[in-house]
């Protein structure tokens, strides 16, 4: 593939550094907040440049060289794994504040690394900040750009002073461009209740310590973007924060996380709902499942943590009651059984999604479809009311992603739910769509009169 060049945002908290972030990929997929320290994994977005050309762009948690707080060196590693493949990087810095010792810590390690580091003092559209921005000299950095991210003031000239390390040639130009119009790739969002795995399945997926992972619950924040590659398939993972039941979640980011969480959700097509096998399923899992099956995604279910069942048998079958209590909308989903912290069954997820892909993408062949729902219809057809035979003229496919169909009859009234729940097992079990949503729509003739 075509290289594309990285970007990286550096800085201490709270500087501004995710407003800037989603303005440059023109998105909403760092979560901003007034509270330091909000964003603590590494985001990844993709940014055009003035001209067309694509940059891939970081945000980084807030860079601290010293802190008691117990995340801040796994931000920092986090930060230091980002700075290590890029082609620049972005020092942000606070323009109301002025350069702080703590900028000055941070310039000296930037100076080490050996990276092309751009000075951007943020907050420019306030009053005095642009004519004390010279004050950042001082860091010994070079001249800083001012800029407001807020406002999106200044980033012409931000890009200037980016392009000497961010050129591509014109071939590698035009082969991402085409890359970009091709590429298929699936998104998945993994969801769950907090501290039950999500990041370290994805980790896992990777193969590196690319998502921050602590016992605290809610370590994760915002909804976090990672590719995978398999067997010439572009999967886009994207691991999401904690959701807590409505009433259970504090104010402040913890909501915003909430809210991101839902938003990648809305934007993937599947998602895997990670649960404990030691703690169960509960009415909280339903609920995290929930939001996904109400959006009409695919679903996967994922049963972390079974390394640490020592009776393999009897935790399944508790296992699988409590599905059936707790999940009956998503009884068709697929069961994934597997320990991110050992790695069993992690290599089951591709390809289960890869089958779960292709469902949700079906698109059928009418006639195919006609013989099927045909031969359905007349071994168990509905009551038409009046002693009237029901009859189906003919069924087609209305919609993908998820797969909808529509049955064209001769009935006049709202047919039962359970005879479409019919339906749609007769379709899930034919065209092998486990975990997929399906829309079955039975329209008959209008009544006269109405």
């Amino acid at each position: 593939m075509a290289r594309i060049p990285i970007v990286v945002i550096v800085g201490r908290p709270n500087v501004g550094k995710s407003t800037l972030f989603n303005r440059l990929t023109a998105s909403r997929k760092a979560l901003v907040h007034d509270l330091p320290g909000v964003t603590r994994d590494r985001i990844v977005g993709e940014a055009r440049v003035p001209g067309g050309r694509r940059v891939m762009v970081v945000d980084t948690g807030g860079l601290l060289m010293e802190d008691e707080d117990h995340f801040i060196p796994l931000i920092r590693e986090q930060a230091e794994a980002a700075m290590s493949g890029a082609d620049a990087v972005i020092f942000l810095l606070d323009g109301a504040s002025g350069p702080l010792p703590e900028d000055h810590d941070l310039a000296g390690m930037l100076r080490l690394r050996g990276v092309p580091v751009v000075p951007v003092v943020n907050k420019a559209d306030r009053l005095g900040v642009d004519l004390g921005a010279g004050e950042f000299f001082s860091l010994g950095l070079g001249e800083p750009i001012s800029i407001s991210a807020e406002h999106g003031t200044g980033l012409s000239e931000l890009w200037e002073a980016l392009e000497p390390w961010i050129e591509v040639s014109e071939d590698e130009a035009a082969e991402a461009e085409v890359e970009g119009e091709e590429e298929r790739e699936l998104r998945i969002a993994i969801i769950g209740r907090p501290n039950v795995g999500k990041s370290s399945i994805l980790n896992r997926l990777l193969g590196s310590e690319r998502v921050l992972v602590s016992e605290v619950p809610g370590t994760t924040r915002d909804a976090i973007d990672e590719v995978v590659e398999w067997e010439g398939r572009r999967f886009r993972f994207v691991d999401t924060a904690g959701i807590r039941r409505k009433g259970k979640t504090d104010r402040g980011p913890e909501v915003l996380s909430v809210v991101m969480a839902r938003r990648a959700i809305e934007r993937a097509h599947l998602c895997l709902v990670v649960v404990d096998a030691e703690r169960g399923i509960t009415r909280r899992d339903a609920h995290v499942a929930g939001y996904a099956w109400e959006a009409h995604r695919g679903v996967a279910l994922v049963v972390n943590k079974w390394d640490l069942a020592q009776d393999r048998a009897r935790w399944r079958e508790r296992l699988e009651d409590e599905a059936a209590r707790h999940l009956k909308f998503m009884r068709h989903a697929p069961v994934l059984y597997l320990s991110a912290e050992t790695g069993q069954g992690v290599s089951k997820i591709l390809p289960t999604l890869v089958a779960m892909g292709e469902a949700f993408d079906l698109d059928v062949n009418t006639s195919e479809l006609n013989v099927l729902l045909r031969r359905a219809w007349s071994e168990s057809p509905p009551s038409a009311g009046g002693g009237r035979e029901a009859k189906l003229y003919y069924a087609t496919q209305v919609g993908r992603r998820p797969p909808a169909f529509a049955l064209f009859t001769n009935l006049s009234g709202e047919v039962h739910f359970s005879y479409q729940r019919h339906l749609e097992n007769v379709l899930r079990e034919y065209f092998q769509l486990a975990g997929v949503p399906i829309k079955v729509m039975i329209r008959g003739r209008k009544r006269r009169g109405k």
